[in-house]
């Protein structure tokens, strides 16, 4: 019995131990991320999120003219899937720390090499690959450190570290069109589908490929077949240079082309040549 007792004892004290050892306590500062997909290239940063807390941020508790981690606890971190370009530097594609020297009116931003750090205790000028300079700029009271991107284009994003009431911003230049451009460019096929998404994709996005390019792209994707989304794109290129003629009759070519099943494009079709013939 006594051996029994001392057992059931042993094993609730170990329980106990083990169960105090799994307790997670909040962080002062908390973890966060985001991954944002600019054009054809994920970007995700990894950070925690102090808060004011009622302190002096700027050349108080962060002292302007020295390294800071932006943020707390570990070093934030930044990765890029593919190569991108900041400040007109090149940033292979990986996972950079991200560090800060804050100044009263110009701040310089690292991307470092070394990802796995704590804070910047042990943050190495000779192992940064692109350093830029940030403006800061006046901003709403911000309690808890973020980032935020805050405009984006098919290219590029506006990434901004807002604390207190300072937004420090810089932008990261994907260079999709121009990639996606060349993918098109080094992969055509001789199907139809390939030379059509390619003339597609210039004619949404103006200024990515010359017309000349757009029009050989959509013959050739005519040459392989012709059928509603090709020949509808022929005729809205055609419209846009101004050419009624050949945009309705390569619109009524693609609503004779539809099948059954493309009855809603065909309408589409349809309102858009009724309106080129107005």
């Amino acid at each position: 019995m006594r051996k029994t007792l001392f057992t059931v004892l042993a094993l609730a004290i170990a329980t106990s131990a083990f169960a105090q050892q799994q307790i997670r306590s909040p962080r002062p500062s908390p973890s966060a991320s985001f991954t944002q997909t600019v054009g054809i290239t994920d970007i995700t940063m990894k950070y925690s999120r102090p808060g004011v807390k009622g302190r002096a941020i700027w050349d108080a508790l962060v002292p302007y003219g020295k390294v800071w981690r932006a943020g707390a606890n570990e070093a934030t971190t930044i990765t890029f899937s593919d190569d991108v370009w900041i400040g007109g530097q090149k940033l292979t594609k990986g996972t950079y720390s991200f560090h800060a020297t804050p100044g009263p009116g110009e701040w310089t931003l690292h991307f470092n090499s070394v990802a796995d750090q704590w804070g910047s205790y042990s943050y190495d000028a000779s192992k940064d690959v692109v350093t830029v300079k940030a403006t800061p700029e006046q901003a709403s009271h911000e309690e808890w450190m973020n980032f935020e991107v805050e405009e984006m284009t098919t290219d590029t994003a506006k990434i901004v570290l807002r604390w207190e009431k300072i937004a420090v911003p810089f932008t990261v230049d994907t260079k999709s069109t121009e990639r996606t451009m060349a993918q098109f460019r080094n992969a055509m096929n001789p199907d139809w589908r390939t030379p059509y998404m390619a003339a597609n994709f210039a004619f949404e996005n103006k200024g990515a490929a010359t017309d000349a390019e757009m029009n050989q792209w959509i013959e050739q994707s005519l040459k392989a077949n012709q059928n509603i989304a090709n020949l509808y794109l022929r005729a809205r290129i055609a419209e846009r240079a101004g050419n009624k003629a050949d945009a309705i009759r390569f619109g009524e070519q693609a609503i004779a082309a539809a099948t059954a099943q493309q009855a809603d494009f065909a309408s589409e079709v349809r309102r858009n040549v009724d309106m080129w013939k107005k």
